[in-house]
């Protein structure tokens, strides 16, 4: 396993719709992997193939945000929300690839979600609390959907604007 470079908003990388996984291999489940590691390296709670920029529908999450709570690593490939609840729930979001910026978004409060999993097998589950907006924010990505994509042009605009001086200053170090 191996830690990935993290892509920085803005990149048009992270605006495009990814590919469908056809068939899984040793080389994706290897992606998992990093994908993984670089999530708890980083640290946060999801991370999709796309913020490393691989352009295919892989995610993972792990929501449980308790230090003394096993952790519930989630690899989902080719996740889509089938049904998500008229009731709505307001987490404050952010984003590996928008670091240290977080703005408030409302999401559905529970989604069914299906997927494949590391070993191909097709899978579904209901989400809710955390874990609903976890996997949301990621699916969104796979779709080339960033979180400030739900702010107000203003908001959006200025988290642009501190992420393009992050990347400034990064390739300066």
């Amino acid at each position: 396993m191996s830690i990935r470079q993290i892509v920085i908003h803005p990149d048009p990388r992270l605006k495009k719709v990814c590919d469908p996984v056809a068939e899984l291999s040793d080389e994706l489940r290897k992606l998992a992997d990093d994908l993984l590691e670089t999530m708890y390296d980083a640290p946060g709670v999801g991370l999709a193939a796309p913020q490393v920029a691989v352009l295919t529908r892989l995610i993972v999450a792990d929501a449980v945000k308790d230090p003394d709570a096993a952790p519930q690593p989630m690899v989902m490939f080719n996740p889509e929300v089938l049904l998500a609840s008229d009731e709505t729930s307001v987490y404050e979001e952010g984003c590996l690839s928008i670091p240290d910026q977080y703005a408030e978004v409302t999401r559905p409060a529970e989604v069914r979600v299906a997927w494949i999993d590391r070993d191909g097998n097709p899978r579904e589950g209901e989400f809710d609390r955390l874990w609903a907006t976890v996997l949301q924010h990621e699916i969104d990505h796979l779709n080339g959907k960033l979180f400030i994509d739900y702010l107000s042009p203003m908001k959006r605009q200025m988290m642009t604007r501190k992420s393009q001086k992050y990347k400034r200053e990064r390739a300066r170090a």
